[in-house]
């Protein structure tokens, strides 16, 4: 067995027992988030370019960009189409001058037309995909782009490529009395979050004990992000009220952190686990 084969082998199964926490967003009581404390509170970390096996058998150094980002709507085109402005051939291996001609029509369904990033080739990942030897730098070249201009990567790379691998749905919800409030929902982003087509994955980070090595728990860790997705007071009550379960100690802790526990356990001498990383 190689090392991606064994990597999937490792994967935890997608149905276990998690604990969610409902509350309303301090600054509009029309919004209320639901949180998969299980995912937020568990030590997840994106590992692309070191423990990352990638989504398709054989090329790992794609990570999760074997396939084009679809982009969301009108803001998600203009903010991608600003950040590729700044590329250079000096720091996009693949570049390309003008938006029709690094993004591309397709479906997400099969019927309803939808523009995505282009890709390299007919079976190729993502265009903005420099390889890992490329003299500029390896990696996503809008991710490089934005650490060199000090912001956050999140600022120019399509939704789908920094929302993941956290899932939010956002619904309009009528309750008993007849008011209405925005529930928004944040959780993982799992195999099934690809579709029917997520279990043909070769490997997948969020069930990986490979990928639930952070040093810090993901709501940290993914604060920048959550805070885009659900506003910051909405973040800052999140924030509280994960800090307060952790330390009146998690019952449905997310069982890949808790294989990569045992993992480095075993490599302790004398197999002793090690402590969980302070907060």
């Amino acid at each position: 067995m190689d090392d991606a084969a064994a990597a999937r082998a490792r994967e935890v199964e997608l149905d276990f027992p998690r604990e969610w926490i409902e509350f309303t967003d301090p600054a509009d009581d029309q919004h209320v988030v639901r949180a998969d404390l299980t995912w937020l509170l568990s030590r997840w970390t994106c590992v692309f370019g070191s423990a990352c096996h990638g989504i398709i058998a054989g090329r790992a150094q794609d990570g999760c960009c074997s396939h084009g980002a679809f982009f969301t709507d009108a803001d998600d085109e203009t903010r991608t189409k600003s950040a590729a402005a700044k590329l250079t051939p000096e720091t996009w291996q693949h570049y390309r001058r003008g938006f029709k001609n690094y993004t591309e029509m397709d479906t997400i369904d099969g019927s309803k037309p939808a523009r995505r990033t282009a890709t390299q080739s007919a079976d190729g990942p993502c265009v903005f995909l420099n390889d890992a030897d490329f003299a500029g730098g390896g990696g996503c070249a809008l991710h490089a782009q934005a650490l060199r201009d000090g912001v956050h990567p999140l600022t120019y790379k399509p939704d789908v490529c920094w929302q993941l691998p956290v899932r939010r749905e956002q619904d309009w919800t009528k309750r008993p009395d007849g008011t209405k409030y925005l529930l928004s929902t944040l959780t993982e982003f799992d195999r099934r979050g690809w579709g029917p087509g997520g279990h043909d994955l070769d490997w997948w980070c969020t069930s990986s004990p490979d990928a639930h090595v952070g040093t810090e728990p993901m709501y940290q860790s993914y604060g920048p992000e959550l805070i885009a997705l659900v506003g910051q007071d909405a973040y800052d009550e999140l924030s509280r009220l994960c800090a307060a379960r952790l330390a009146a100690g998690l019952v449905a802790e997310h069982p890949a952190t808790v294989a990569a526990r045992a993992i480095a356990a075993a490599k302790q001498p004398g197999g002793k686990e090690p402590a969980t990383p302070p907060i």
